[in-house]
C-alpha cells in the first residue's frame, strides 16, 4: 500500500486531518509519522485547545487522547529507527530532519506537509515526492472516488460537535483548505 508521512502541520487542523485519516481507515494510503511528530502535535494540539478556552489540563488531556486514538487506529504508522539519518538531509530547518529520516525508513513515496519550502527538492531523496495537503487529498481522492467520497460519510457521521452534513465538510475542505480539486473529484461521482 502506498505510504505517506504526514507532517505535525497537516495534522494540527482537525477538520483537514480527520478527512485524510479517514481516507487512510478507507485504505486509500498508508499514514507514516514519528514520535517526533506525534509530540509535536500533542504539544500544538493542547494549546490550540487551550486558546479556545480549555483549562490546560482539559486541553492536554483531550490532545493525549488525541494521539493516543491515532497510535491504536493506525498502529502500524509509527516510524522508529529514522534517528541514524537525522542530521544527513542538510535542510533549511534542521528541526525538519525527522520528517525525512522518517520517510526514507518508512517507505513513503510521498511527505505532505504546507511547508515545503523547508523540503528542497535537491535535499529529498528522488523517490519521495513532498506535496502539499491539497495536493494530496486529490491524488488520494483519485484512487477511488467511491471509498473516499465513504471516508466523507465516515466522517461526517462522527462529527457531533458541531455537527457537519457532507455538503458542509466539503466546503470547508474548499473554503479552509484549498482542496478544490479534491472536492471536484467528490461531487463529480454525486
Amino acid at each position: 500500500m502506498f505510504a505517506a508521512v504526514l507532517d505535525t502541520c497537516v495534522l494540527w487542523p482537525s477538520l483537514q486531518r480527520d478527512f485524510l485519516l479517514s481516507m487512510a481507515v478507507e485504505g486509500l494510503y498508508r499514514p507514516l509519522w514519528s514520535e517526533v511528530i506525534l509530540d509535536e502535535l500533542e504539544f500544538h494540539e493542547a494549546a490550540k485547545l487551550e486558546r479556545r478556552g480549555h483549562f490546560p489540563a482539559a486541553a492536554q488531556a483531550a490532545s493525549a487522547r488525541l494521539v493516543g486514538t491515532m497510535r491504536e487506529y493506525f498502529d502500524d504508522a509509527l516510524v522508529t529507527g529514522w534517528e541514524p539519518l537525522e542530521g544527513t538531509f542538510s535542510l533549511p530547518d534542521p528541526d525538519d530532519e525527522h520528517v525525512v529520516a522518517a520517510a526514507v525508513v518508512g517507505g513513503a513515496g510521498v511527505i505532505v506537509t504546507d511547508n515545503r519550502k523547508d523540503f528542497p527538492r535537491e535535499r529529498v531523496p528522488a523517490r519521495i515526492q513532498v506535496i502539499s495537503p491539497a495536493e494530496f487529498a486529490a491524488d488520494t481522492v483519485s484512487v477511488s472516488p467511491a471509498a473516499a467520497a465513504r471516508a466523507v460519510e465516515m466522517l461526517s457521521a462522527r462529527l457531533v460537535r458541531p455537527p457537519m452534513t457532507i455538503d458542509e465538510i466539503l466546503e470547508q475542505l474548499v473554503v479552509r483548505y484549498g482542496m478544490n480539486d479534491a472536492v471536484a473529484l467528490l461531487r463529480d461521482r454525486e
